[in-house]
């Protein structure tokens, strides 16, 4: 699954310092939220797909320390990008 240039634009706008900022902890966030949400929709179709599932541990994992970095550095930041991504 690829995103679209256009969509990772977007989210960069949103969550990163400037739009051409795509290594903030913020902004990486998003993105992988976002590929999250769309393997979570392809594994309702395609139940026996296991090795993407995989993959989709890897991402919520490398998600999971991100958030865990934000939270040490910018507790403020790191509550309000939870909020605005609905993570629990």
């Amino acid at each position: 699954m690829t995103l679209e240039k256009e969509g990772i634009k977007e989210i960069v706008k949103m969550f990163g310092k400037n739009e051409k900022d795509t290594g903030s902890p913020e902004a990486q966030i998003a993105i992988i939220t976002k590929r999250v949400k769309y393997l979570t929709e392809h594994f309702k179709v395609h139940k026996k797909d296991h090795h993407s599932r995989r993959g989709l541990l890897k991402l919520v994992e490398k998600r999971k320390k991100l958030l865990k970095y934000l939270k040490k550095k910018n507790i403020e930041k790191y509550k309000k990008i939870k909020a605005e991504l609905k993570i629990r």
